[in-house]
């Protein structure tokens, strides 16, 4: 059984209390029922509370709830919301013993996460922190997996928040192993499973020495870069209204691959498992869809995951919902970025200017623009210096000049030999 339905607690022993949405209007019915008869209510009389007792609960809200007593001890009494789970400590003066509604179950559900196992197999404190502010007052999608044995334990679930595992999410987090994969293996791509899929392969590269076209996709600093090695079959970010493919997906191109995907991305499902260096479909910001894969979760509330375009090189932070899962024919296609660092330069001695890249700061910002300034949008030429331990390139313009020597004219490299 699949439902929708609000995370309303989260116990200290990783408890997920869940109100499903469909009771939400018979749950605000009651509650204001509750308000009504008991609004009036004078202070208790010494009272021998019991523990198990039914009772009514006055919150920290003024509200009414209903609860049972859990505990007894001194003047403060260990009370459940019965309808929200939540467990706390209260004085006596805040309860009142009630026998109406107790034949009402309780609206929240007690829930576990399906084959998942805490580290140290209990829920630690940290762990607890992460689930309450990533669920607590969250809608989220529930699949029911195992009943309980006695009707009053948890139900065994998958959990689904904007359509990312849960199980998945804390496994990433070292939290918790998850038995089996079992919420992976279920999704079915239009070919193959997700756990089958390989990762992206790199493309051939030239022989060292030889001159070949390329173009700068994407900028890290000006030593780095990603480039694509073929620019006559690069990428063309064409609108996916304009996509045509064969019905027995036979494509003959990347291009025609990603065009096939943007014009059916309705069907594609979106992803909810993740692991580093996994394949997948990412939103850009023109509305079309291209090859990427999940680099890091960068936010829990709301999922927020850091990836790269493999295509262009390029990093962005995308929300759970401008990810899908990759059909299994977009990964016969060499990824069309190889990263490459540039010879011949290196950060100037003695650079004194303030902006600095923040991700390098051993180069200043005028530095990147006045690189971004000799590539973008250029046909250039490249021969391979080396490829170990890291591809290193020498970039040439049209006229067969160095590129990285108007940096250096310019005083915002140095010649490096």
């Amino acid at each position: 059984k699949i439902f929708r339905a609000v995370v309303s607690c989260i116990g200290r022993d990783g408890t997920i209390y869940v109100i499903p949405v469909s009771l939400a209007d018979k749950l605000s019915k009651l509650m204001s029922e509750i308000q009504c008869n008991f609004k009036c209510l004078g202070l208790l009389e010494p009272y021998c509370w019991k523990k198990g007792e039914a009772c009514v609960i006055r919150g920290s809200d003024t509200m009414w709830y209903r609860g049972k007593v859990t505990g007894v001890g001194g003047g403060t009494l260990q009370v459940q919301y019965i309808d929200r789970g939540s467990i706390e400590k209260i004085p006596q003066c805040h309860l009142y013993p009630t026998d109406l509604y107790t034949d009402i179950p309780p609206f929240c559900i007690p829930c576990q996460l399906y084959k998942t196992v805490p580290i140290g197999n209990f829920w630690q404190q940290d762990a607890v922190d992460v689930l309450q502010e990533l669920l607590t007052d969250e809608e989220v999608e529930i699949h029911v997996q195992e009943l309980p044995a006695d009707p009053r334990g948890k139900l065994s679930i998958s959990l689904y928040i904007d359509g990312m595992s849960v199980s998945s999410l804390m496994a990433y987090q070292k939290y918790c192993l998850v038995e089996g994969c079992q919420d992976m293996s279920k999704l079915e791509l239009l070919e193959g499973d997700v756990p089958d899929l390989p990762l992206y392969t790199l493309p051939s590269l030239p022989v060292p020495g030889d001159i070949f076209p390329v173009r700068v996709t994407h900028l890290v600093s000006p030593k780095e870069m990603y480039i694509c090695l073929d620019p006559s079959e690069s990428l063309k970010e064409q609108s996916a209204t304009e996509a045509g493919a064969s019905s027995n997906l036979t494509l003959e191109s990347l291009d025609e691959a990603l065009k096939w995907c943007n014009k059916n991305v309705d069907s594609l499902p979106p992803l909810t498992n993740f692991r580093t260096e996994m394949p997948c479909l990412v939103e850009y910001n023109d509305g079309l869809w291209y090859r990427a894969k999940l680099l890091a979760v960068k936010e829990l509330d709301p999922v927020k995951v850091l990836i790269q375009f493999v295509d262009y090189g390029n990093f962005s932070v995308v929300p759970a919902s401008r990810l899908r899962q990759i059909p299994s024919h977009l990964l016969h296609y060499p990824v069309q970025a190889v990263r490459a660092l540039l010879a011949g330069l290196r950060p100037p001695s003695g650079d004194k200017t303030k902006k600095r890249i923040p991700y390098c700061p051993e180069w200043s910002m005028e530095a990147l623009w006045a690189m971004m300034e000799c590539v973008e949008g250029k046909q250039l030429s490249a021969s391979i210096v080396a490829v170990s331990p890291e591809v290193t390139i020498s970039l040439y313009e049209d006229d067969q000049n160095l590129v990285h020597m108007k940096l250096i004219e310019m005083g915002f490299a140095d010649l490096d030999e």
